[in-house]
């Protein structure tokens, strides 16, 4: 599962018995699980298990109805506003649309987390922009708007701001959603060798199954407020869960039904309404 280095210290983030819910839905029921650091975690699942809810819980934007979430060593329900503050400005962030600002060029809305949480000079804010679109190769591109790029382009200038301030971890919230293969695949080159090459741990919360499965070190599998499977790409493709199966081959029914719960077919048929047809 790990390295012998990852077990010499404690996960960069812990979660004991996490319990959360919405209203009368509970999304999460008592999981546990630990992100490595050095390493790319994905976390995945079908559509509504509570992956990005998971991102949240993690950054401090929703608090858990019980159990435990620990960043870095610090209990993050626990945390007052100025040291969450603190802890956040050593997170980055990939969100699903970019989330570029829009009145801003590229090179702009890079610069803009140095603006706002440093006093480093223009000189060396320029100097430390262009060092991180060079890595995702858009340095060439510092000029243009947010509406004349491409798809693929504004999620790598997005990725070039989240790590702009060097965090200590990197979630990324669906990244490959909406790309084509080429730009699908520059992005998970990027994640795999800018996680390596600046030290960073990283999340990947996402359903496509390849792509993550590439470059994850390990998986956890959600379903049903439940982590139902775990391990890497290998122990899941060889696990006798009939839950990982299922979704691995993407097949349509199995413990997740295709159908949703609902009474007999043929006794609904035949249930009509008063004034129905003879």
């Amino acid at each position: 599962m790990t390295d012998n280095n990852s077990l010499l210290e404690p996960p960069l983030v812990k979660i004991r018995n996490l319990s959360f819910s919405r209203g009368a839905h509970k999304i999460f029921d008592g999981i546990n699980l630990d992100i490595q650091r050095g390493k790319v975690t994905a976390i995945m699942g079908p559509s509504g298990t509570g992956k990005t809810t998971l991102l949240r819980l993690i950054g401090g934007q929703l608090h858990p109805d019980a159990g435990t979430v620990e960043v870095d060593g610090q209990s993050v329900p626990k945390l007052g506003h100025s040291k969450l503050y603190q802890l956040r400005k050593r997170m980055g962030m990939l969100f699903q649309n970019g989330a570029l600002l829009t009145d801003i060029n590229v090179f702009d809305n890079v610069a803009f987390p140095l603006r706002e949480h440093t006093r480093l000079s223009p000189r060396l804010i320029r100097t430390l922009v262009l060092m991180k679109l060079e890595a995702v190769g858009l340095r060439g591109a510092r000029d243009l708007m947010p509406s004349e790029l491409s798809g693929g382009m504004s999620r790598r200038v997005a990725l070039a701001r989240a790590v702009v301030m060097d965090p200590m971890i990197m979630m990324y919230d669906e990244p490959f959603t909406g790309q084509d293969p080429i730009s699908m695949g520059v992005l998970v080159r990027l994640i795999r060798s800018l996680n390596d090459a600046l030290g960073l741990s990283s999340i990947i919360v996402s359903h496509d199954i390849q792509e993550t499965a590439a470059i994850a070190d390990y998986i956890y599998l959600l379903s049903g407020g439940k982590v139902v499977a775990e391990g890497t790409t290998e122990d899941l493709y060889a696990s006798e869960s009939e839950w990982a199966q299922q979704f691995l081959q993407g097949e349509p029914d199995g413990p997740v039904p295709f159908h949703y719960p609902a009474r007999d077919f043929t006794e609904d048929m035949l249930d009509l309404p008063a004034g129905g047809a003879n």
